[in-house]
């Protein structure tokens, strides 16, 4: 055939298939090309699948696995706070290349999480979504047959509200008579806050700890106008109009048979030296069992024992606190009855077992565990039924440890952590045991310690008391809102109705307004 072809034809034959050939192996290096192409990219989603899955085995290690002991209360939330966020990170980044690495069918639908249900005293906007058209491609149209909801929580930044109070005058023309309305007393008089928004002052700076100063830029981004130095006038005038309600509950808690005490320093400014010198916050809390919680603070210059005992005054019954030698003097008073914190013992031996430096610490810490595992069961009953499981449970531990560390003080050489550590326990022993002869007294003096954290936050965003006017109205403010937190108040809402009634309120029903008893306004 090819005999017969034209060399003309022959020749264009050739070429044409020449032309393909060269075509066919462009298409396959191309095809080989992207290939290679896919293959690496898939090589490199698969190694960076590895790695995310890696660290979020890893991250998940460190947060189930760390030992919380080994973190103070900051450290462990900035651990969690971060563990939370790289969590979320680490989780987006593998959900979003699996969605590249797989197609929409081969992926598992992932259970969704279980939420708290929104409350239900926040504002709702409804959206309706339905289609546009509702007939059926048959032409007939079609029913409604149910509806899914789903609600998604917003929020609106702080609005300021201008509330506008106009008083009309009314004038009698032949008695030449004018009447109006009075002005209501307003917690600064003739200012433009209202009770509410210097509540919501007080709050921001003793419950959310935001200085005066960055709620000023803060209330800048609304367009409002609230110097620092107004803002501390408005709180200085909200803390005045909280002063009786303040000495009412410091009369309540100090009616309490069972107290908790404790102390932490606090910066107070000295304007002549130019700097700042040590103040103390004293604080005094109606026992952990007391069905009515309470605290009141007191902001004082110093340590000294004389401030404990002015302010307690002739008050007696039992005082749980820790070893410090202020309290001395204070419990030879009116028949006090010391009772010891065992937290401030076993972290005594718990040093020690973790720096490894004693067996003996180990086996103690045991023995102490035995002890705090019997209150976590009788935490919850009456004081009649806790003081019995202790006498028939807790005391023989109690003596077991006893005659234990005495065995093991003879044995341990003077001088050594242990034996300092042993020496504590035995000396505070009698005040360490008291919670065994009262079912109203707590084994340690966790309670205050935990109601001493705000102020320790504090510190850290105020830096400084301004003077002792300004750290006592810190303590009557402290005072209130965590006793009302205690009591399950919201800080803001049992304020600011406080505030807005409290200066036409009868000072003899004042304990109305204390936070165990409070009902806000109808």
């Amino acid at each position: 055939m090819l005999q017969a072809m034209e060399p003309a034809a022959v020749a264009e034959l050739a070429t044409r298939m020449l032309t393909e050939l060269a075509t066919q192996g462009a298409q396959l290096q191309q095809h080989e090309q992207r290939a290679q192409r896919y293959e690496r990219e898939i090589q490199f989603k698969d190694a960076k699948l590895e790695k995310i899955t890696f660290e979020l085995a890893r991250l998940k290690a460190w947060k189930f696995g760390a030992r919380t002991e080994r973190l103070d209360a900051t450290q462990r939330q900035m651990f969690e706070d971060t563990a939370a966020e790289d969590e979320a990170d680490l989780q987006a980044q593998l959900l979003a290349l699996q969605g590249e690495a797989t197609t929409p069918a081969a992926q598992t639908p992932a259970r969704a999480p279980r939420r708290q249900k929104l409350p239900e005293h926040l504002r709702r906007i409804e959206h309706r979504h339905d289609p546009a058209d509702t007939t059926c491609g048959c032409g007939q149209p079609m029913q409604r047959v149910g509806e899914d909801v789903s609600e998604r929580l917003d929020i609106v930044p702080a609005e300021f509200i201008v509330h506008r109070h106009v008083r009309g005058k009314w004038a009698c023309r032949c008695c030449q008579t004018l009447v109006q309305e009075p002005v209501a007393p307003q917690v600064v008089d003739k200012g433009l806050p209202t009770a509410g928004l210097v509540a919501h002052t007080l709050v921001s700076r003793f419950v959310d700890h935001v200085p005066y100063y960055r709620q000023e830029q803060i209330n800048a981004r609304s367009g409002v106008h609230t110097p620092r130095s107004t803002l501390a006038s408005w709180a200085g005038a909200g803390g005045a109009a909280l002063t009786p309600l303040y000495e009412a509950l410091r009369v309540f808690v100090l009616s309490a048979r069972v107290l908790h005490a404790d102390e932490t320093p606090v910066a107070l400014l000295d304007p002549g030296a130019g700097k700042t010198r040590k103040a103390y916050v004293w604080a005094y809390a109606r026992g952990a069992f007391d069905p009515i919680p309470a605290v009141v603070y007191n902001f004082a210059a110093g340590r000294a024992g004389r401030y404990p005992i002015e302010f307690l005054g002739r008050w007696s019954g039992t005082l749980t606190c820790d070893d410090y030698a202020g309290y001395g003097a204070l419990l030879k008073l009116h028949a006090r009855i010391e009772a010891g914190c065992l937290a401030h013992a076993r972290r005594k031996f718990d040093e020690l077992a973790k720096a490894g430096a004693s067996p003996v610490a180990a086996q103690a810490l045991q023995r102490i565990a035995w002890l705090y595992r019997i209150e976590q069961e009788v935490a919850d009953a009456d004081s009649a039924q806790r003081l019995l499981a202790r006498r028939e449970r807790s005391v023989p531990l109690w003596n077991e440890l006893h005659v234990w560390l005495r065995r093991q003080r003879g044995q341990v050489p003077d001088g050594g952590g242990i034996a300092a550590a042993i020496d504590y326990s035995l000396r505070r022993w009698d005040a360490l045991g008291r919670f065994l002869q009262d079912g109203n007294v707590a084994i340690d003096n966790n309670h205050i310690e935990n109601l001493m954290r705000p102020w320790a936050m504090g510190r850290k965003a105020w830096l400084f008391a301004g003077s002792e006017l300004a750290g006592q109205r810190a303590a009557m403010v402290m005072s209130l809102v965590q006793s009302a937190r205690l009591n399950g108040h919201e800080p803001w809402a049992y304020l600011r109705d406080v505030l807005k009634r409290l200066l036409e309120h009868p000072n003899h029903r004042i304990d109305e307004f204390l936070p165990h008893r409070w009902k806000p306004a109808v």
